[in-house]
């Protein structure tokens, strides 16, 4: 049975992985049958690069993503343009459908960097505070 799963690259301590299709008895970092994309989780945020077409040849050929393969691709909305292509769907409806998961991707994005502000503001406060009650405090 063919997998498509990550195979570690790089050096000592910086990780960075190649999202392979490969035969699931292959050891993690051995033969590979062909390269799918590249992930790279030590950028901010994680780098994400898949080969489309590579990689719904294979899911075509009824090869399975591990976990963590099929969070990435979710995460970078190749699932849903999968689901999508599995029911027929006119590219039209792809477009929409991808266009709408881009919107909600970026939405979410700033909501997580204002939650970020706030929470950092909420700290250098509370740092402010404990500084002031300390000088307050000793006489």
């Amino acid at each position: 049975m063919v997998k498509i799963r990550l195979a570690r690259m790089g050096k000592k301590k910086q990780p960075i992985y190649k999202i392979v299709a490969a035969d699931s008895r292959a050891p993690r970092d051995g033969r590979f049958l062909e390269a799918v994309g590249i992930y790279d989780p030590r950028s901010t945020p994680s780098n994400v690069q898949i080969k489309e077409t590579v990689l719904f040849k294979w899911l075509k050929r009824g090869a399975q993503p591990t976990e963590t393969v099929h969070s990435l691709i979710k995460r970078e909305g190749l699932m849903l343009k999968w689901r999508l292509m599995k029911k027929n769907a006119d590219e039209a409806t792809i477009a929409d459908e991808m266009d709408k998961f881009q919107m909600v991707k970026t939405e979410k994005e700033r909501r997580k960097a204002e939650r970020k502000l706030r929470v950092k503001a909420a700290h250098k406060k509370k740092a402010a505070g404990e500084v002031a009650a300390s000088s307050t405090a000793t006489p």
